[in-house]
Formats: structure tokens, C-alpha cells, sequence
């Protein structure tokens, strides 16, 4: 099969629509519940530079001393370097003993992964989780912000991004006017719609949006009844509710949850490319399954009537 391929905004940056999320593959079990060894680890890799997914993300603080750029790396000599066809992006992290988030910290930061990665450069560098620090660290002088913008005024890298969790954050960061590309993860899924409006506006301004985490952690991929947690936390009941209502509607029309989930990201009209984590060779295909799967229009009415109320989302 083939993914469609579009524009990230107006960066000049072509993306398909679904890009490979690598956090998985730092085997952090205490965020996900599970291992990941080194080995299968490459072979996911590998098994996307085979795909069609020509989009892969991942960054500095993915695992202890950068195990997933590390391992991606680790991947890249095997397959004798990363194909001119895919895009690697990577984010920039404090540093991990101190929690140094200086415009310094970002220059070392991404040399360490351009090192770990075996790449000379990244087309986009994203600012990670900037709710570690106040908002008037990351924008001051010396700071994360400023040193983003001297990367790629200096032609570093192409294009900045801003990637993190609170919407409301994240759209002061955009308001800076400096960034190209938005990321959030967890908050635009068949359960929370908190990005929405952040996303149509930062669409309509030709900012790169990518949604992250379409599956809420996981929940909407392995079933309710599974994993009993929702974007890495524990959920609400009246979550937990709703989506099993929605796996009852979808197994009614013979659709899996795990697809609409993916599809409901992949067909808005402000999303350029949903961000999957993966963590087995055999996900890739599956996940492009779910994307190709077929849902009838009526199932859509649905599982939108089944959405729980927004209160119950954090920003």
C-alpha cells in the first residue's frame, strides 16, 4: 500500500501520514508497561524503512542516555544510512542529571543525537515539553527559544517546531510567531478534543500540525479492557465508559477500535501526519491496516455521540 504524502504547513517539508513514533523503542517500561530489547528494537526500524511510512520522530530524552536515537542509529548503519526519501526529526531535552534547559543545553542536545543517529543534520528540531520550565525561561534571551531560532538561522536545520502536552502552552509558543511545526500528544483522540481548536488555528496559519499518540497511550489500540490506563494515567469511569461503548459500536460494524482511533486523527483536515508509537516489526503492518481499513460513515455519527464531556480533560 501506498500512505498519502502532503505538505507540513508551509515548511516545504513533505511528510506522509503517518509518521513512525520512536519512544516505545526506548523500553520504558514504566511509561509503557512493557520491554523493548535492542534487537527488536532495530528490526522496527527496519521494518519501517521498508514501508511506506517515510516519517520518523524521535528525540534526545527518549530513554536513558538517548537509547531510541541510539538504537535508531543502530538501524541506520545496518540499512546502510537513512534514505533520502525519509524524513528524521528529533527534539531537543534538558539535560538529564542537572535539568539544564539553557539555550546552551539545546546546542549539546542536538549534537548528542545527530551523534547517536549517525546524520550530519535533521530538517526539523522541536523544543520538547516545554512545561518543565516557565514559559519566561524558555523565552528569555539565553534561552531554548532563542537558541532554536539561532540553529536555524544559521541553517543548523530547516525548520523549528514546538513539541509537548498543555494546549494552552503550546499555543502561547505559537503565539511567538518563531515556530514552524506544532506537535501534541493525547489530546486529539476519539476521546479528547482538546487540541482542536489549537490544531484549526495553527492549520490556518500554515504552522506543520502533527497529533501524537492517536490511541491515548495505548487504550484505543490494545482495548479498554486490557489496558485499564488512558494516556499514561489512570482514567476517569466515565472514560473508561465511553470507550467501551465505542469498541461495542465499532465491533458492530466490524471495524477494530485501534483503526477508528487512527482514522479519526488521519482524517481531519489540520492534521499533516499522526505520530504511532510502534514497538514490533509486526505493528508496522498493522498499523497500516488500520489505516486502509474501510469505516462506514454511519459509524462515525456514532462514536461522535459517544465522546465524553471536554471537562474531564486537563489542558
Amino acid at each position: 500500500m501506498s500512505l498519502r504524502a502532503g505538505g507540513l504547513g508551509t515548511t516545504g517539508i513533505e511528510v506522509t501520514e503517518v509518521c513512525f513514533g520512536t519512544s516505545p523503542l526506548a523500553s520504558m517500561a514504566r511509561l509503557y508497561g512493557y520491554d523493548v530489547d535492542e534487537r527488536r528494537a532495530i528490526d522496527t526500524v527496519l521494518a519501517v524503512l521498508d514501508s511506506p511510512i517515510r516519517f520518523i520522530d524521535t528525540s534526545n530524552g527518549y530513554g536513558e542516555n538517548g537509547t531510541a536515537e541510539r538504537r535508531i542509529g543502530a538501524a541506520l548503519r545496518e540499512y546502510s544510512g537513512l534514505p533520502d526519501d525519509v524524513v528524521l526529526a528529533t527534539k531537543v531535552d534538558p539535560d538529564p542529571a542537572t535539568g539544564d534547559f539553557s539555550g546552551a543545553r539545546v546546542r549539546a542536545s542536538l549534537y548528542e543525537s545527530l551523534e547517536r543517529l549517525g546524520v550530519d543534520r535533521v530538517p526539523l528540531l522541536h523544543l520538547h515539553d516545554p512545561e518543565r520550565i516557565s514559559f519566561e525561561q524558555g523565552t528569555a534571551d539565553d534561552g531554548p527559544v532563542a537558541a532554536l531560532v539561532e540553529l536555524k538561522n544559521e541553517g543548523v536545520v530547516d525548520r523549528i517546531g514546538v513539541a509537548g502536552g498543555p494546549v494552552d502552552l503550546l499555543g502561547r509558543y505559537l503565539d511567538t510567531g518563531v515556530f514552524d511545526v506544532l506537535l501534541s500528544h493525547n489530546r486529539y483522540t476519539l476521546l479528547d478534543r482538546s487540541a482542536e481548536a489549537l490544531f484549526h488555528a495553527a492549520h490556518e496559519r500554515g504552522i506543520g500540525v502533527l497529533n501524537a499518540a492517536p490511541f491515548g497511550g495505548g487504550m484505543l489500540a490494545k482495548g479498554p479492557d486490557v489496558q485499564r490506563g488512558y494516556a499514561y494515567g489512570e482514567r476517569d469511569d466515565r472514560v473508561a465508559a465511553a470507550a467501551f461503548a465505542m469498541q461495542d459500536a465499532c465491533l458492530r460494524h466490524g471495524v477494530t477500535l485501534a483503526a477508528a482511533a487512527l482514522q479519526f486523527s488521519l482524517r481531519s483536515p489540520s492534521v499533516d501526519s499522526t505520530v504511532v508509537g510502534i514497538s514490533t516489526p509486526e505493528r508496522v503492518a498493522q498499523t497500516l491496516e488500520y489505516a486502509e481499513m474501510e469505516i462506514p460513515a454511519e459509524l462515525w455519527d456514532e462514536l461522535e455521540a459517544l465522546v465524553p464531556p471536554s471537562e474531564l480533560w486537563l489542558n
